[in-house]
C-alpha cells in the first residue's frame, strides 16, 4: 500500500519501472477511481478473484498494488492474508497532526460548507477532549490500525516509509524500500528534482517521454490555517499513541 507519490515512482508509467523489469506495478481503475478490491464488500470467491485480477509476472518480478485505505480498513489484513501470507506490506506514514489538517483541507476543497476544523476535531475543546471517531483523527492513530495487521502478518513483512523524508530525501527512502523488497538499488538522486511550486519532489523521465511525473492538482495545496493552541492539543493527544507506534515498529519518526 502506497501514498500517491511512492506509487508514482513504482508504477509502470514511470521511468524507474521501465528501467527495472523487477517491478510490475498494478493499480486497477474503473471509471477513473482505484478499485480497492481488498476493501470491497463481497468476497465469496475472494482469493481466486484477487489473483485473477493481478497481472501475470515472470520469475524475478514483483507485482505491486496500492490503495491508501487498506491500512485503516479492518477487513483488509485478513483478506490479503487469505490471498497470500507472504505478501510484503509498505505503509507511508506522516505526522498525524499534519495528516489530519491535510485531510480536512482536501475535503474542504470539495465541500466548502464543512464545519470548522476545531468543531470536528474535538468533542469538548475546553476540556481537550479530541473526537477520535472523526476519520481525519482516527486514521492517524497508527498503533491502533497496526494491531490488526500484526494478527495476520509478522512485523518483518512490513516496511514503514516516513512521509516527511519521502519529500526531503526521496532517493534515500526509496533506497530502503528497494532493500526491503530485495531489489537492486536502481532509484537514486538522479531520478528526482524538487518542484518548488508544489513543494514536492518530481520523478524525472527520459527526454523522449515528455514532462516529469509530479503530484496531481489535488496534492500540495496550502493547508488551512489552524490555531496554534489546537495544534498543541492534538500533539498532546497523539504523543503517547505515537510513542506506542514507534516502540512497536522500532523506528522513531520524530513527530514531536
Amino acid at each position: 500500500m502506497f501514498s500517491e507519490h511512492l506509487g508514482n515512482v513504482l508504477k509502470p508509467n514511470g521511468q524507474v519501472s521501465r528501467t527495472s523489469p523487477d517491478i510490475l506495478g498494478h493499480v486497477l481503475r474503473s471509471a477513473g477511481f482505484v478499485a480497492a478490491f481488498f476493501s470491497s464488500v463481497s468476497h465469496s470467491v475472494f482469493p481466486l478473484l484477487c489473483r485473477g485480477l493481478m497481472p501475470r509476472t515472470l520469475d524475478g518480478q514483483i507485482t505491486m498494488e496500492k490503495t491508501p485505505s487498506y491500512f485503516v480498513t479492518r477487513e483488509a489484513p485478513r483478506r490479503i492474508s487469505s490471498m497470500s501470507r507472504d505478501t510484503k506490506l509498505i505503509v507511508v506514514v506522516r505526522n498525524p497532526v499534519t495528516r489530519a489538517i491535510s485531510d480536512y483541507t482536501q475535503t474542504l476543497s470539495k465541500k466548502p460548507d464543512l464545519p470548522a476544523f476545531e468543531e470536528l476535531a474535538f468533542k469538548n475543546r475546553s476540556l481537550g477532549q479530541v473526537d477520535a471517531s472523526w476519520n481525519a483523527i482516527r486514521i492517524g492513530i497508527y498503533a491502533l490500525h497496526l494491531e490488526t495487521w500484526l494478527q495476520y502478518f509478522p512485523l518483518a513483512q512490513m516496511h514503514f516509509v516516513s512521509g516527511e523524508r519521502l519529500i526531503t530525501d526521496p532517493a534515500g527512502e526509496l533506497g530502503r524500500v528497494q532493500d526491503f523488497l530485495g531489489l537492486k538499488r536502481i532509484v537514486t538522486d538522479k531520478h528526482f528534482y524538487f518542484n518548488k511550486t508544489k513543494g514536492f519532489p518530481c520523478l524525472k523521465k527520459p527526454e523522449s517521454s515528455g514532462s516529469p511525473r509530479c503530484l496531481g492538482k489535488s496534492k500540495g495545496r496550502t493547508h488551512v490555517q489552524i490555531d496554534r493552541d489546537v495544534i498543541e492539543q492534538l500533539r498532546d493527544f497523539y504523543r503517547p499513541l505515537n510513542v506506542r507506534f514507534y516502540e512497536t515498529v522500532g523506528q522513531d519518526f520524530r513527530w514531536d
